[in-house]
């Protein structure tokens, strides 16, 4: 009986997608360019909501999703990691996808990518190059990193639908594990601040998230071993954030996200605010990273 009902598990597995990994597709997929914000909204740039591991594993939506983050997602790299057109950084595009039943994340990244390849005709290659790279390690001073208040069984954090809810201090309320960078424009001089709220995270998680501002790696060679909450208060590399251009008349450009920070004490810069606040140091140093290069992509998706 235990024989007949694996096999029978096989048998359904196999059903389900009916195809060989290189050719697994979503059931379903609707994606549209995303309508231009209004001004000065606050949009959301973050993740994917649903898939596997998540409450929803049936479904996949993405809001103001821009070409570069589908690559990373459908490769499993990092943005320093993807070269292409600079549009592939503004516009923006809402997905939603029906995911086969049982898909593991990996199956559901080979669907990314025949989904990048059918409506956007994109077509990519690697290459193998060297990237500055940051040691993370404990400063001299400690690490000021606080433990989290979060359950060991807490689920990652997904973006819930409608406005980002902030706290009296204007910081972001997230319901989980994980991060969210909130991006200010300064009124005074349109310098830009910034603030990432990370809950529950590893230092090998913060590392990750570190990486994707820098835009380069960063290795965890801390030693510790707990999960950890802060909120870190920087100030902005731009052209590292895919941020959608204004629309017609949009005074200054770009959302607006978050009381603006004062003029006179500006935020200081992503190492210096990592060693200042969170007690952690960024090293330079050299490695050699896989980089996926789109050599050809359009801006307008098909087969809607």
């Amino acid at each position: 009986m235990r024989h007949l009902l694996w096999i029978a598990g096989v048998l359904t597995c196999l059903s389900v997608f009916g195809q060989t990994a290189d050719s697994l597709t979503f059931e379903v997929a609707s994606v549209k360019r995303s309508p231009a914000p209004d001004p000065n909204a606050r949009v959301f740039f973050g993740p994917p909501r649903g898939g596997p591991g998540t409450p929803d594993p049936g479904q996949i939506t993405w809001t103001n999703a821009a070409l570069r983050n589908m690559v990373m997602t459908a490769y499993d790299v990092q943005t320093y990691q993807v070269t292409g057109p600079d549009w592939m950084n503004t516009e923006r595009y809402d997905i939603v996808a029906k995911v086969p039943v049982g898909a593991t994340k990996a199956q559901v990244n080979v669907m990314w990518q025949n989904l990048l390849t059918e409506r956007f005709g994109m077509v990519v290659h690697h290459e193998s190059k060297d990237f500055q790279v940051d040691e993370m390690t404990i400063a001299k001073g400690g690490s000021k990193l606080k433990e989290t208040d979060l359950p060991p069984d807490a689920e990652s954090f997904t973006p819930a639908a409608g406005p980002l809810k902030l706290d009296k201090n204007g910081v972001p309320q997230i319901n989980g594990s994980g991060a969210i960078t909130l991006i200010s424009l300064n009124a005074a001089s349109a310098s830009p601040t910034a603030r990432m709220v990370v809950k529950g995270l590893p230092s090998s998680d913060i590392a990750s998230k570190l990486a994707g501002l820098l835009r380069h790696p960063v290795i965890d060679k801390t030693g510790l071993t707990g999960k950890y909450d802060f909120t870190l208060e920087f100030t902005p590399d731009l052209s590292g954030f895919p941020l959608p251009p204004p629309p017609p008349g949009a005074p200054g450009g770009g959302p607006i996200a978050s009381s603006p920070a004062s003029a006179s004490d500006p935020p200081a810069s992503i190492p210096s605010a990592v060693e200042k606040q969170l007690g952690l140091k960024l090293t330079s140093t050299k490695g050699k990273l896989d980089v996926v290069v789109v050599d050809r992509a359009g801006k307008i998706p098909t087969g809607n």
